[in-house]
This record gives structure tokens, C-alpha cells and sequence, in this order.
């Protein structure tokens, strides 16, 4: 990829010239663009899931002007919600020089079995304890290839939940996917220590599956915002917006919905699992008991606005539709990244943008003028508006602030008959 993610007038070009663009900066071939543009084929999509009957669309727009630990990135997001991919280039934008900068842990995942019917828990935690290098050496038989390239069971640990009535035991084994994100692999593990878990605890194993709470897998993101670049008094406007989610569930939310479209939407044209993502996300703004936006906002000594976003981010590389989906070869090779480390390190930095700029847009010019301004497109398309009709509808229906199919049409009726 270009060493540089700042395309100006990117979105002012035709649809033509951007993909021609995408082709000369990204390094793609003729055969890349063919299957990006094609898609998914039937027969394909009959393998990837059972009774296929078709396939349904999204858009994938270009977010530019990431620049994440130093690197330049373009960043691919699939996404119905006009604004969305705007909204990320803008804040990115406004980041630079520096960008954002990210971290991430270990790509560990949790895999849990529960255990019934355990006569001694405490003491059968105490076996565990002591027995487990030995179950992490069994564990990591079922552990594929991962224990050869650096990754595989690292740890297994044990807890008793809940009351007297209900009480049983989890045990649990960590395994270190690499680039996967390795819900087969930490299955099969689970599955495959069953007899040998059962024969310890002397209890019944009932469920045995990977955990989406990744808190082993996190990704951090830090970005630094001066007055210069986001405007006089946008600082304290977007920490009172935070602050708003943080005292309050119902903001929070929204808060957090913001940050997931960045997220969700890149998530997908990678053919990564977007429920997983999201499940892990949520869950985790809930983890004290209380639901909590997950970014932070605040002023620094010299004024600026600094935010920070932290949350499990499971990504894969290797594995699943990320190399079974055309499309979703096509954006992880726009994208260069080389890791699942990478991947959630951009990730993160996409969702800290999508907040930054849903924040500023609502503390200051209201969330609706900007996504007004892109759902007229959709509404003069609904009303029947092709070629450069769309746009001129949308144009009126943005400038008399009725954007509706029935202002829409009339509009439309009105430009045929010239």
C-alpha cells in the first residue's frame, strides 16, 4: 500500500476512478478487482452456509486517512448507514500528523467447561491447580498447529459460580490463537479434555465452548486532538457528551453503537465474525455491573483533547470467510495488515474516530446535518431518482429540510417535467 492514506477529493471521484485509485495505491491486479467487483458467487456462498438461496449486499466504502502506531492505512468498512465512512476520514483527518496510536495483548481465548455434579470443588480445584502443566500438555494435542508456531494452551484455571442450589464448576483453558480467531481450535480443546476433566473432577461436563468475553484479547487506542484541529470549544463539548454516557445507561448505549459502527462495519468486509466482535464489546461495557461507554474523553494540561478507547477485539487473518470470501481477500490485502495484532490495533483507532466524530457532531452542529445530508441519496433513490437526478433531489430535499419520499417524488416529478 501507499505510504500514505490521505487521498484528496477521494470521495469527489467517480465510482470508476476510485477503484482505479484503490488498484494503482493498493498494488491490486486485474484478477483482484474482478473478484471484488463480482463478489461472492452461488456456489460459493452454497459451501459457506446451509440452505442457500441467494445473497444479499453491502456497500464497502473506503475510510481514508488512518494513520495507526506510524503507518498509513486505508481502512475497508461494509456499512448501509450513510455518514458512517465520511464521518471516520474526517476524524482521522483531523488527527494528523500524528494519527492514533494502539496497543494490543497476546490474541489469548477463553474456553469453558462446565462441570456438574462435583462432590469436593475446593478440593477439585486444588487438583487442577496441581495437575496443570500436565493438562495443558495433553490440551495442546488438540491444539492443532498452534503449539508449533508459538501459540496453543498456555494456562488452564478453575472457578465456582453459582448459589448452593446451582453451584458448579469452570474450568477453564486459554489458548494463544495466533492469527486465528480461533473459535474451532479452542472448541476442539474444550471438547477433546472432556474425558480427562471428568475423570479428575468425578462430575459430568454439560457445555463446552469458547468464550466471546476475549479479556485476554484487548486492544487499546490513545488519540491526541488539538483545538486548532477540531475548533474552539469542541474539547469541553465532546467530555460533557462523554460524561453524559458515563452516568447514564441509556446514552451509553448510543455511545457505544457509535463506536461499533466503525468496528462492526470493517469488521465484516474482512469476513471477521461481527457478532462475536459485538458480543465481546457490549459485554464488556457491562463487566463492573453497571453499563459504561467504552472510550474515554478528556482535556489534557495544554488544552487538547486526548480520547482513549479499550475493548477485546478477536480479529482473525487465517481461517473462516477471510479466506473463503472474495471480498474479504480483497480489503485484508487494501488494508496491509500482516497480524490479527495489527487488524485489532486499526480496529480500535476506527472505533476511537467514529466516536470522536459522533460526539463532536452531536455537541455541536446536531447529529442530523451531516446524516441528513447523505440519507437524501437513499430517499431520492427510494422515489425512483436515477444518474444525476439522485443528486439533485438530494440537494433540494437537504436545502428545504424535508427529506422524506413524498417531498422526494415531487421533486423528482417536477425535474422530469423540466
Amino acid at each position: 500500500m501507499s505510504s500514505d492514506s490521505r487521498i484528496k477529493g477521494f470521495y469527489k471521484l467517480s465510482l470508476e476512478e476510485r477503484v482505479q485509485l484503490l488498484k494503482d495505491i493498493a498494488g491490486l491486479s486485474d484478477a483482484d478487482i474482478q473478484a471484488f467487483t463480482r463478489g461472492l458467487d452461488l456456489a460459493t456462498a452454497n459451501k459457506m452456509i446451509e440452505n442457500v438461496v441467494g445473497m444479499t449486499q453491502l456497500p464497502v466504502g473506503i475510510a481514508t486517512n488512518f494513520r495507526v502506531n506510524g503507518k498509513d492505512r486505508l481502512v475497508p468498512m461494509a456499512i448501509e448507514e450513510p455518514s458512517v465512512v465520511a464521518a471516520a476520514s474526517n476524524a482521522a483527518k483531523m488527527a494528523l500528523p500524528e494519527g492514533f496510536t494502539a496497543v494490543s495483548t497476546r490474541p489469548v481465548m477463553r474456553g469453558q467447561m462446565q462441570v456438574l455434579c462435583v462432590k469436593d470443588i475446593p478440593g477439585t480445584i486444588k487438583t487442577i491447580c496441581t495437575l496443570k502443566g500436565e493438562l495443558i500438555e495433553k490440551a495442546n494435542a488438540f491444539a492443532d498447529i498452534l503449539p508449533s508456531i508459538g501459540g496453543g494452551v498456555i494456562d488452564v484455571g478453575t472457578r465456582c459460580i453459582g448459589p448452593d442450589e446451582d453451584r458448579m464448576l469452570v474450568v477453564e483453558f486459554f489458548v494463544d490463537c495466533r492469527d486465528a480467531m480461533g473459535a474451532n481450535t479452542v472448541n476442539t480443546v474444550v471438547e477433546g479434555m472432556t474425558p480427562e476433566i471428568e475423570r479428575i473432577t468425578g462430575g459430568k461436563a454439560l457445555l463446552r465452548i469458547i468464550s466471546n468475553l476475549a479479556t485476554e484479547r484487548m486492544a487499546k487506542a490513545n488519540v491526541r486532538y488539538s483545538e486548532k484541529a477540531i475548533g474552539e470549544g469542541v474539547a469541553d463539548a465532546v467530555v460533557n457528551a462523554y460524561k453524559f454516557a458515563l452516568y447514564d445507561p441509556y446514552r451509553a448505549a448510543t455511545h457505544n453503537k457509535g463506536i461499533m459502527n466503525g468496528i462492526s462495519a470493517m469488521t465484516l468486509a474482512l469476513g471477521n465474525d461481527t457478532r462475536a466482535i459485538e458480543a465481546g464489546a457490549h459485554s464488556y461495557a457491562a463487566l463492573s455491573g453497571k453499563y459504561r461507554p467504552l472510550s474515554r474523553w478528556w482535556k489534557n494540561e495544554n488544552g487538547d483533547l486526548e480520547g482513549e478507547l479499550e475493548l477485546p477485539l478477536a480479529f482473525g487473518i487465517v481461517g473462516g470467510a477471510t479466506r473463503t470470501h472474495p471480498v474479504a481477500q480483497f480489503c485484508l490485502k487494501v488494508l496491509g495488515v500482516k497480524t490479527a495484532k495489527e487488524l485489532a490495533e486499526v480496529a480500535c483507532a476506527v472505533g476511537l474516530a467514529q466516536n470522536f466524530a459522533a460526539l463532536r457532531a452531536l455537541a455541536t452542529e446536531g447529529i442530523q446535518r451531516g446524516h441528513m445530508a447523505l440519507h437524501a441519496r437513499n430517499i431520492a433513490i427510494i422515489a425512483g431518482a436515477k444518474g444525476d437526478m439522485v443528486d439533485k433531489v438530494a440537494e433540494q430535499l437537504v436545502k428545504e429540510r424535508k427529506v422524506n419520499v413524498t417531498r422526494a417524488t415531487e421533486i423528482l416529478n417536477a425535474l422530469r417535467k423540466g
